[in-house]
Formats: structure tokens, C-alpha cells, sequence
């Protein structure tokens, strides 16, 4: 059987995102639960989650992955109808995440 892990980020579009919750296997089944309920976007990425599952609750993300991010968080703000004043729609570009 293969061990499903889920994160949660906080943004409050003043600092970076933080890591608000991680789990594995009954506790990712109730974070994703938790934002199905509350109609948050789930974003799925396998190596994504592997880095942010590193970090402990509360830790923002690295400068690392604030592009990565923001472009997530600009996707899901589309899904809910916003976006921000300005904003020209782009093809997301792929780039390799892992650290070096």
C-alpha cells in the first residue's frame, strides 16, 4: 500500500507561506477532507509535498520555492475567480524543485 502524505500552507499575502499542517496515511485523508469541506484547492505534487513535509509546523517556505508557490497560489486564486489587478495569464513553465 502506498503511504499518502498531505501538507496545508497559510497565506496571508503579506509574508511568505507557512506550513500550517502535515500528516500521513488517516491524518493527510483528514487535511484533504478538511479542505474539500472548507473548498480549498488541493494542488497534487509528489515532490512538492516530499520538501515541504520536511519542515516543521510554522516554518515559512524556503526562497527556494516562493516562484513555484506563488504560481500555485495564483492558480488556485483563478479557480475561486480572483485575480489580481494586472495580471496577464502565462503557461507555467517547468523547472526542477529539488534541492541542489
Amino acid at each position: 500500500m502506498t503511504e499518502k502524505t498531505a501538507i496545508a500552507l497559510t497565506y496571508d499575502g503579506q509574508q511568505a507561506p507557512t506550513l500550517s499542517a502535515k500528516g500521513d496515511d488517516e491524518l493527510a485523508e483528514a487535511i484533504l477532507a478538511i479542505a474539500r469541506e472548507h473548498e480549498v484547492p488541493i494542488y497534487e505534487n509528489a515532490e512538492l509535498v516530499r520538501l515541504l513535509a520536511r519542515m516543521e509546523l510554522g516554518d515559512q517556505i524556503p526562497e527556494a520555492l516562493y516562484l513555484t508557490l506563488a504560481e500555485i497560489i495564483a492558480f488556485a486564486w483563478q479557480l475561486k475567480g480572483k485575480v489580481p489587478v494586472g495580471f496577464v495569464d502565462q503557461e507555467p513553465q517547468e523547472r526542477d524543485i529539488t534541492p541542489p
